[in-house]
């Protein structure tokens, strides 16, 4: 999930923008349509007051019918169709009111004006795309056509709202368009740190993309060739260190005395070991591949630490299933192994070590005092506790930087007088 955050989050942002949109939309339909209507409703007070002149100066229907006809309304005479009309036409609006209908009427006492109050009903119809007025009084009902009058039309504002939304998707497709070269930059970037240092950044274009995407091609040339400076380095200079320490220990041979021939060979023996340790770490620190990587019995792996380590098979009790495997690289595990049981060995107060499996862990016990300091200490190189061993204090941070290379640390803890160590 958190590998796609930036693509998540636009997607986020386009579901926002276009419900946002739709409903501002859907509103802005919604009071437009009404507004209409109450527009369009205001033409049932021209009906009523044709109407109500009809009533009060009763004339025939063909004078009504003239008189609703300038307006452009038809007034619905067929009983049927009316009945059809008004039960199954969508109402629009209806609205009750009072008509007030006065007349001047004479009695002996002389003239007086008669008020009439009529409850009244108009509502407003929509049935297969046309208007129509539906008058009711308590003595009479009138169903009107109004033949100007059209229902709302919905087509501008959906054409309007479909232009927006376009524009809005296409912007963002754009942008995801636009995001495509920063998944495939970050792909090369993990393949560059999975040890592909041939992968290339190099990209066409002058966006900010492109110009991050050219920096780190250069940083990548510059990085590369440090690595193959340094790399050239340190094989040449272990090359040749090698050579004079080989003629050294030839020369050696050839003292009268035996006492500086023992003193010379330890001199030589010495340096010849942190040539070697000096190789392996280069060859640690380096790796740029995991091909080499494969699964094996970890018991095979213990049986060769040992033999590496030229003890007596007494010294390493190990108590591991045969069929426990791990993913490593054989070599490189193996000397990590092999440096946990000559410190084991060496600093522990029976020349003794265990080997075992804890919660899915190695772990190696040997009985002593607890170290002095933290772990992160002795992981340092050419930090030790006693200068009066014979070590160079880099077991333990070569030890580390072959468990970093296999993606484990190493840990310590302390119980009832026993040191582990964990490969965790």
């Amino acid at each position: 999930m958190r590998k796609h955050t930036v693509l998540i989050t636009v997607l986020f942002a386009l579901v926002v923008t276009l419900l946002s949109v739709s409903a501002v939309f859907w509103e802005f339909f919604q009071l437009n349509k009404q507004r209409y209507i109450n527009y369009i409703f205001s033409k049932h007070s021209t009906i009523t007051q044709i109407l109500r002149q009809h009533q009060q100066n009763p004339n025939s229907e063909i004078m009504l019918e003239a008189n609703l006809a300038v307006y452009s309304f038809v007034l619905e005479k067929d009983v049927k169709k009316r009945k059809y009309i008004t039960k199954t036409a969508k109402i629009l609006k209806t609205k009750d009111f009072k008509s007030v209908d006065a007349s001047l009427m004479m009695l002996q006492e002389g003239l007086y004006t008669q008020k009439i109050v009529t409850d009244l009903t108009a509502s407003m119809l929509e049935l297969n795309k046309k208007i129509y007025f539906y008058i009711q009084s308590p003595s009479t009902s009138v169903l009107i056509l109004d033949e100007e009058l059209k229902p709302y039309k919905y087509y501008p504002l959906a054409y309007a709202y479909s232009i927006i939304i376009l524009i809005i998707s296409i912007s963002f497709v754009l942008i995801l368009i636009r995001l495509r070269p920063l998944i495939r930059l970050r792909k090369k970037i993990a393949l560059y740190g999975d040890g592909d240092m041939n992968v290339s950044f190099k990209t066409k274009g002058k966006d900010e993309i492109a110009l991050i995407s050219n920096e780190l091609e250069a940083t990548r040339g510059k990085i590369n060739n440090i690595l193959e400076s340094r790399t050239l380095f340190l094989r040449n200079i272990m090359h040749e260190l090698k050579t004079p320490i080989a003629k050294g220990t030839i020369a050696t041979q050839m003292l009268e005395s035996q006492k500086q021939r023992d003193r010379f060979s330890s001199i030589f023996g010495r340096l010849e070991s942190l040539v070697t340790e000096f190789a392996l770490i280069e060859e640690v620190t380096s790796i740029d591949d995991k091909s080499e990587f494969k699964e094996y019995r970890l018991v095979d792996i213990i049986d060769d630490a040992i033999d590496m380590a030229m003890i007596e098979r007494s010294s390493v009790t190990v108590t591991i299933d045969a069929k426990h495997k791990i993913y490593a690289n054989f070599r490189l595990y193996t000397t990590a192994i092999k440096n946990m049981i000559d410190n084991g060995i060496k600093y522990s107060t029976d020349a003794h070590v265990k080997i075992l499996i804890i919660n899915n862990e190695l772990c190696f016990e040997s009985k002593g005092a607890c170290i002095a300091n933290p772990i992160q200490y002795y992981i340092e190189p050419f930090t030790k506790d006693n200068p009066s061993k014979n070590s160079f204090g880099l077991g333990l941070y070569l030890v580390d930087s072959i468990l970093k290379a296999h993606d484990q640390v190493l840990a310590h803890e302390y119980d009832s007088g026993i040191n582990r160590f964990i490969f965790a």
